[in-house]
């Protein structure tokens, strides 16, 4: 056998003649006719090799019996050749049969006019691939200008498994892969020959910190993302877990009803309340349904890992979402309480919480009252709840209300003490001196305490006799301690009304036989109101009103703000308690004596004052905004 391959024949022109004669004969037979005639010209060419020292052997009457085809019948037989080939299109997968291997290449027939040839290194990933097998080619070329057919198994594979992968990321269904190795941030999942990303926190529902254990393994995924741009795919195998326990809460809320009691196990606490897993599914018990008592923190009620019972509240199909209960699977609070218990009763109890409106006491474990903060003094300065009480105090309250169909319970403190008002007439009864602290001020007047619940007001006209006070701040400060007199009391409404400068007795009745009308007095202008007048200030701390037309001097011009002049009474009115001055009237006309009266002084014709020079208008109208300010 090895000398028949070693064996070439020598031929003279004449039979390579016929030889190519043969072969383009052999190119127009059908399949089977043309092996034929191969097997017959193999045939001839040993017969040859046996005969070689036989030069009489005639080969051309041996070629001479090949079969001749008329051209329409060698067309047919080209056509029916070529139909049985592939048709081959570059960059496109085919199948094909294993029909050999190499030292470093398998060949394949792709039932094309030649065979494949892979690089044996495609295919190393099977090593029980043998002849005969089928396998997907890529074609890269179907002439690499040799004539060679340029196939590559590799890149078929990876077509082939990208078209799977998005196929199957389309339908949402779940692939076996591979785990090759560790990367930053998760791992490579082998999917059909094409690498994947499987990112640490899609392993698992829980946490993993060890990556390494799950090298070298194969697990279920989801495909989840796809980048077609950059070929990169990403797997979830948590994808999966979660559509399990999904369909696990479907299944067993579609079985729960509220009211049922389950027992379950703590899973987790938080500030707000506690996580049960029921058997698949977790339930939350809210902090304020732990207890009928009041909390902190659930930790004071239950404990990691704790098994209990609960019973289920509220459920969402949706939003898998259960609401669970401990507290109502004993009784409420409120049907334990004392049924004997009603309005102006004494209770005690511990203050759980405290609020700006008021503080809140336990009576008994689940049941509490409200303290509002105007029940907790008898004062009516508005204060804050922590001003009297702290929490985790215990103190002693009247039951002012109590509802037990609402569960609500009012109560007071104030009312363990008197009731000031109550004798307010006795203690303080009108005309009675008194000393006071200043609370705080409004615009009208100062509010003052006489004691703990007993409030008065001064007004702002009740403050001074003689000075003109804009706002109570610039008489007092608040904390300062005033003397009053209690001018009225309105028992109904709780108010008094006071004043401070009743202290003293009125001294406009010594002022008018003081500042009579023409009388002349040095004065001092304090304060200039423009194109109005002036505020002169008098001996004896008095205060006067100048009008614009008054302050002219003698050399004709205005006098200003500061200077020190003569001014002539013009007016002086002890029940409106208003002066009024001029100082161009000292100059104008003659100083009359201090006797002279004021009717002689307006019957001088030389001075032509009017109402309106006098400002009497602008006084008039001041007066009743103050009447307004005081009622």
């Amino acid at each position: 056998m090895e000398n028949e391959k070693n064996f070439q024949p020598e031929m003279n022109q004449n039979e390579v003649d016929k030889t190519e004669e043969i072969s383009n004969e052999s190119e127009a037979l059908s399949i089977d006719e043309d092996v034929k005639l191969i097997e017959e010209a193999s045939d001839a060419v040993e017969a040859k090799q046996k005969n070689t020292e036989n030069d009489d052997f005639d080969w051309d009457a041996l070629l001479k019996e090949t079969r001749e085809y008329k051209e329409e019948e060698r067309k047919k037989l080209e056509e029916k050749y070529t139909a049985s080939m592939n048709v081959l299109q570059d960059k496109e997968v085919i199948e094909g049969t294993v029909i050999g291997f190499g030292e470093r290449e398998v060949f394949v027939n792709i039932n094309y006019k030649s065979d494949g040839v892979i690089p044996l290194s495609e295919v190393r990933y099977n090593p029980d691939l043998k002849i005969g097998d089928k396998i997907e080619v890529y074609v890269e070329s179907q002439d690499d200008g040799t004539g060679q057919l340029i196939l590559s198994h590799k890149k078929a594979r990876i077509l082939s498994a990208w078209n799977k992968i998005n196929e199957l990321y389309d339908k949402n269904e779940i692939v076996q892969g591979y785990i090759k190795s560790r990367t930053k941030g998760g791992l490579i999942v082998d999917l059909f020959g094409i690498d994947c990303f499987l990112p640490g926190s899609q392993i698992d529902i829980k946490p993993i910190k060890d990556y390494d254990a799950f090298v070298s393994t194969t697990m279920d995924f989801k495909i989840v993302k796809i980048n077609q741009e950059f070929k990169n795919v990403v797997v979830s195998h948590k994808a999966i877990i979660e559509e399990e326990i999904e369909a696990q809460k479907s299944e067993i809320i579609s079985k729960l009803e509220k009211g049922q009691v389950l027992e379950g196990e703590v899973k987790n606490i938080t500030s707000y309340g506690v996580f049960i897993d029921l058997g698949g599914i977790d339930g939350l018990i809210h902090i304020t349904d732990l207890s009928w008592g009041r909390i902190n923190h659930p930790e004071e009620i239950v404990q990691l890992g704790q098994k209990l019972n609960v019973v289920i509240l509220d459920f969402d199909e949706h939003k898998k979402r259960i609401t669970l209960g401990l507290k109502q699977l004993t009784p409420h609070p409120w049907d334990l309480l004392d049924p004997n218990l009603k309005a102006g009763d004494k209770v005690s109890g511990k203050i759980v919480a405290i609020a700006d409106y008021g503080a809140f006491i336990e009576i008994i474990p689940g049941v509490e009252g409200l303290i509002h903060v105007s029940e907790m003094s008898w004062s009516q300065h508005l204060r804050s709840a922590q001003d009297f009480l702290k929490t985790g105090d215990t103190v002693e309250a009247i039951i002012l209300s109590i509802d037990r169909e609402e569960r609500k319970m009012s109560l007071g403190i104030k009312q363990l003490l008197p009731d000031p008002w109550v004798n307010i007439k006795e203690k303080y009864p009108v005309g009675s001196k008194h000393k006071a602290k200043v609370r705080n001020f409004t615009t009208f007047g100062v509010f003052v305490e006489l004691e703990e619940g007993v409030d008065g007001l001064i007004h702002i006209s009740d403050l001074s006799w003689t000075k003109k006070i804009k706002h109570p701040s610039e008489f007092c400060k608040i904390g300062d301690e005033l003397e009053v007199v209690v001018l009225e009391i309105d028992t109904d409404n709780r108010r008094l009304s006071l004043g401070h400068k009743q202290i003293e007795e009125n001294p406009w009745e010594v002022y008018e036989t003081v500042f009579t009308p023409d009388s002349i007095h040095q004065g001092k202008i304090i304060e200039s109101r423009k194109d109005k007048g002036a505020i002169i200030e008098l001996p004896y701390g008095m205060e006067a009103y100048a009008p614009a037309s008054q302050l002219i001097k003698e050399d004709k011009t205005k006098a200003k703000s500061g200077e020190t002049l003569d001014f002539m009474i013009v007016e002086f009115n002890k029940d409106t308690k208003k002066i009024i001055v001029s100082h161009t009237r000292t100059w104008e006309t003659p100083k009359p004596s201090k006797s002279k009266k004021t009717k002689t002084a307006q019957s001088d014709s030389s001075t032509h004052t009017t109402l309106a020079d006098l400002g009497i208008f602008d006084d008039i109208k001041e007066q009743l905004n103050n009447n307004e300010d005081k009622k």
